[in-house]
């Protein structure tokens, strides 16, 4: 049977400069094969994706929950449901002013907290407003998520025919070719080395290195390492761990016994070996 896998490099504001870029894959047993990419310019059609029918899956590139620590300190609801439409109450702005009113008198190093299976992955606090704003992009994508009824296994019961999990390109990337940095937006700093880096992360990834790592023969054109700001490769990363989050859970039945309801998990099998050990 062929499922449908959707890779969403997620933006906090959509624009036709900055558009959402999903990748969009077939997956028929452990063949995972890029079919196009599409390019989404406003949140209305990232709404409408979201709603399109199942059966599908897909790999969103945003953190779907805050700490447990945080949710408790500032007295936001735990359970996902509840905190995605408080989320969907409010604006940006209170939302932007509640985050930087609870680092205020927090010592320093003690400001933004990590989720407990985000140590050594490389992905920032979700709290984080400033540089990679995941915290906006948290706050634009887990209440449309919500209200579009998606299956977001250990967070939320939804529909069994569009699960989303949430994906992380950089933990893979850094499992695949090291520390090396392979994209940026800024123009001046869009050198030959960053591109030997992107096309060696979708050589790895669709070659033994991916194949041992994720249990998936991936076909997928060259050309979506050519972007500088690598979105079209960090698409297909994020299909590659929503594929393999889906096996992994067929696979092993206490996955989501392991995973703490409250901060989630990401797809990938670095962080699935970590929560092993939060246990």
């Amino acid at each position: 049977s062929r499922v449908r896998v959707y890779g969403v490099d997620f933006t906090s504001v959509p624009g036709p400069r900055k558009p959402v870029a999903v990748a969009v894959c077939r997956l028929a047993g452990d063949i995972l094969t890029f079919e196009r990419l599409e390019r989404i310019v406003s949140h209305a059609n990232f709404e409408r994706s979201l709603a399109s029918p199942g059966p599908w899956i897909g790999g969103f590139d945003f953190p779907f929950t805050q700490s447990r620590r945080f949710l408790e300190n500032i007295g936001w609801p735990t359970a996902w449901p509840a905190f995605a439409a408080h989320l969907g109450r409010m604006n940006r702005d209170a939302y932007r002013a509640a985050l930087e009113g609870y680092k205020r008198d927090r010592v320093m190093g003690d400001r933004e907290h990590s989720r407990g299976f985000e140590a050594g992955t490389g992905a920032a606090s979700p709290q984080k407003l400033y540089g990679v704003p995941v915290a906006l992009m948290l706050f634009e994508g887990v209440p449309r998520l919500h209200r579009a009824g998606v299956h977001v296994p250990g967070l939320h019961d939804g529909d069994p025919g569009r699960i989303a999990f949430e994906a992380y390109p950089g933990v893979a990337a850094r499992a695949l070719i090291g520390r090396a940095p392979y994209k940026t937006e800024t123009r001046t700093k869009q050198t030959p080395a960053l591109l030997d880096a992107r096309r060696a992360i979708l050589a790895a990834l669709t070659g033994p290195a991916g194949q041992a790592r994720f249990g998936l023969s991936v076909k997928a054109p060259g050309w979506l390492a050519d972007d500088p700001g690598g979105d079209p490769l960090d698409a297909l990363i994020c299909a590659v761990q929503a594929a393999w989050g889906m096996r992994a859970q067929a696979a092993d039945p206490t996955l989501l016994s392991r995973i703490d309801p409250v901060e989630g998990w990401i797809a990938d099998p670095d962080v699935v070996r970590r929560l092993s050990h939060l246990i």
